[in-house]
Parts: C-alpha cells; structure tokens; sequence
C-alpha cells in the first residue's frame, strides 16, 4: 500500500454482518476520505468480482454485500487488500462519467425562512450567505437517508455550523438545508434539524424514470439565485429548471 503521513488516516477493513465488508477511509468527512470511498468503489464495480452482488458508498467508505455461496470473508478481505494496495486513494481521480449540475433556488424568503438563522450563525449577512452559498461548488457525497437524497459538500470553514438541537417539524420537497459544512437537498418533505436556507423545484427521485435517482454520488453541483416568482415558473418543469453538463 502506498506510503500514508502521520496525518492521513488508514482503510480498514470491517465485517458488516454475515455478508458484508465496509472499507472506511477516515472517520470523519473530509475531502480526501470521500475521494478514496467514491473512486474505491467505481474501481469495485469494475473489477466485477464473481459473488459480489451490491457495491455502495456511504460519506467516507464502500460497501460491498456479497453471496457466501461464491465468497467467504477471508477471501473477500484479501481481495480487498489487495485492491487497496494498488494506489493511494485518498489522491484517487474522481470517477468517470460525472456531471455539473446548475439548480435554480430562492435563498430565504417565507420558502426557505431560515437562512437568517443560518446567515448569523455562519457570522455572514443574508446577502453575504447568498453569496457564499451560491458560489460554492459542491460534491455529491453520498445519497442516503432518502431516496435519491443527496448530501452536498464541502463548504467553506466559515459554515461550520451546528444542526437545531430542536427539530423542525417539517420542510418541503426540494428544500435546500446547511449545517456542517454540508449542504441537504431533500428529495421528500421531512422533519429535519438542519437550517433551510434555500428552495429548489427540482425533482431528485423519479421512480418512473430509467435512471430514478437524478443526481449519482461524484456529481458537481451549484446553486443559481432565482426569484420566487421565477421558482413559481419552473415548477412546470420536470426537472425544475436543473441542467446538466458533462465534466468526463
């Protein structure tokens, strides 16, 4: 395995029940640990081993649930080491076939009525907020909680912010809430103890679609400020005015 500094944390390998293994990268989020987990998993899913029947990611690690009548644990964890072993991951180039999304929201306002909260919180102005907030080009992290709910980061230090210690009751489809560094777009209505400071129309689980879920972890997105008015308006479209470009 490469040679890691003092600083940068080790993969571990961990059983997760009778048919699963979890390779972590930290155990904490940071940009280099979700880089490892998303390019150690696409490298999973192509090495197309006989048995392995799921490969997931999660913040910083990859899952891998597979069938016992093919693999047993050793033979599992070796191959995984083996496949760490092979490069550095935390240094890892992102996975191919990812996107750029660009999402219309309405920052504050009655549809997204905490961004004041948030805004003193992160020691900005509203305007400031906005700004920062819409500047930010964020990373598909992991999806989780929700179907085809994303978690959005890193954003800059200064929205090291907490989540709510009370939780609030409910906030809409498409709501765009801060805390953490981290950015939630909620692909449902939901009680939630992170702020919400934006409002978007997109729709992040299709069902019906070919592929249900929108946005795949990896994906690039940013926020572009809209008007209520101008939200009302995109309403109509599927897809809520998003757009998509191609980054590979």
């Amino acid at each position: 395995m490469a040679e890691v500094s003092a600083a940068t944390p080790v993969p571990e390998i961990r059983t997760v029940s009778v048919d699963g293994m979890l390779v972590s990268f930290g155990s904490r989020l940071s940009e280099p640990a979700n880089r490892a987990a998303l390019a150690f998993r696409a490298a999973l899913a192509q090495e197309s081993w006989d048995g392995v029947e799921e490969v997931s990611t999660s913040l910083v690690s990859a899952y891998v649930r597979f069938d016992l009548r093919h693999l047993d644990h050793a033979a599992l964890r070796a191959r995984l080491g083996t496949l760490l072993a092979r490069r550095d991951w935390y240094a890892a180039e992102l996975p191919g076939q990812r996107r750029l999304w660009r999402i219309p929201a309405v920052f504050g306002t009655e549809l997204a009525p905490q961004l004041p909260q948030a805004a003193e919180a992160a020691g900005m102005t509203e305007a400031e907020a906005v700004a920062s907030l819409s500047a930010s080009r964020v990373r598909v992290q992991t999806i989780g909680f929700a179907p085809g709910q994303p978690y959005l980061g890193e954003l800059p230090e200064a929205w090291d912010i907490p989540r709510q210690s009370q939780l609030t009751s409910r906030i809409p489809e498409g709501a765009l809430a801060v805390a953490i560094r981290q950015l939630v777009l909620f692909s449902v209505a939901a009680p939630t103890g992170w702020m919400h400071a934006g409002q978007t129309a997109v729709r992040l689980f299709r069902p019906d679609a070919e592929e249900p879920f929108l946005l795949r972890p990896g994906d690039e997105v940013k926020f572009t400020p809209v008007t209520p008015e101008e939200l009302q308006g995109l309403r109509r479209d599927p897809l809520g005015g998003a757009k998509a470009e191609d980054l590979s």
